[in-house]
């Protein structure tokens, strides 16, 4: 086997597979075990080494055993290494093992009474690799129409249901802590001063131009009254900064220019400037908006309508 795997194949063929293996099963996270941990470096260093040095050994030992073989022994072993592959005396014993075929000068032992235009048969035994998989065919045969026929196990379709249903579960829990995939339905109301004030920099920066610093209204609407055109609340106002105004005569879609975080934290700037009264405010436009998810009467409960929904 040597001839076929030298030295300059083997040691960094089984090298290579120690280092996957344990890059494989010690979890390091997004780097690489041996950069993590020092350690694993000094190990595959400290591995390496002694590789090497076994091979050297064996070398130097091959060597003298071979200067006190006499010279018969000699030309025995040579021949041998002169062997190819498949002529190779292990090569031959593994695929007796595997075929159990017999050798050619008993094939006269073998030959069946058949005779078909001159073709003989002869009565082989089936390989054993065969018989092998023929039995592991019909136990695993046994185990699947126990396990899903009779136990009632999960088959693949079911296993496919579930598994989508439980990716849906896990795409709305990450939703809601990914910022950059924010939508109106997963955004909620910012109200602590750090994100408020990023909000105010985002609004004087991008929308004071139209609004007014004081969000009082010039071109566009006053943004402190509770009348608004495309609904009010976080869900409505997020969607409307993140897709733009009306056709044609309303506000530029900002999704392409500022994150979902970043908005979410403006639209809730803005609701925070909610009654705040600036000094001449341009006239109310739009709708009354309610909150239907704040507490009221029965009474209100009756007659106000759904107004929590996104306005397309």
């Amino acid at each position: 086997m040597k001839k076929f795997f030298p030295v300059y194949v083997r040691v960094p063929l089984i090298f290579f597979i120690v280092f996957a293996l344990m890059e494989y099963f010690i979890d390091s996270g997004d780097k690489p075990a041996f950069v993590k941990y020092p350690m694993v470096s000094l190990f595959l260093f400290v591995f390496l080494f002694i590789l090497i040095a076994i091979e050297i050994t064996l070398s130097a030992v091959n060597r003298v055993m071979y200067q006190l073989l006499s010279p018969e022994e000699k030309a025995q072993k040579e021949l041998e290494e002169s062997l190819s592959f498949k002529e190779s005396t292990w090569f031959k014993n593994l695929m007796h093992k595997l075929t159990k075929t017999e050798p050619i000068e008993k094939e006269g032992e073998l030959l069946m009474d058949h005779d078909y235009d001159g073709i003989k048969e002869l009565d082989n035994n089936l390989p054993p690799w065969w018989v092998y998989l023929f039995y592991i065919c019909i136990i695993f045969g046994v185990i699947y129409v126990v396990r899903f026929d009779v136990l009632g196990a999960d088959d693949q379709e079911m296993e496919l249901k579930k598994e989508l249903a439980q990716a849906k579960i896990d795409v709305a829990e990450y939703m809601k802590t990914a910022p950059d995939l924010m939508d109106e339905k997963t955004v909620v109301l910012l109200t602590d001063a750090p994100s408020l004030a990023e909000g105010k920099t985002i609004f004087t920066t991008n929308c004071a131009a139209c609004h007014r610093a004081d969000a009082g209204g010039q071109i566009g609407p006053n943004l402190t009254d509770d009348r608004w055109i495309l609904g009010g609340g976080i869900k409505n106002l997020f969607h409307t900064i993140t897709n733009g105004g009306r056709d044609g005569k309303g506000m530029i879609a900002w999704k392409g220019t500022l994150k979902p975080k970043e908005i979410q934290k403006v639209a809730s700037y803005i609701l925070s400037l909610q009654g705040s009264n600036p000094k001449d405010p341009k006239e109310a436009e739009g709708e009354v908006w309610v909150d239907d998810s704040a507490p009221k009467t029965d009474a209100a409960a009756a007659t106000t309508k759904d107004t929590t929904e996104v306005k397309k």
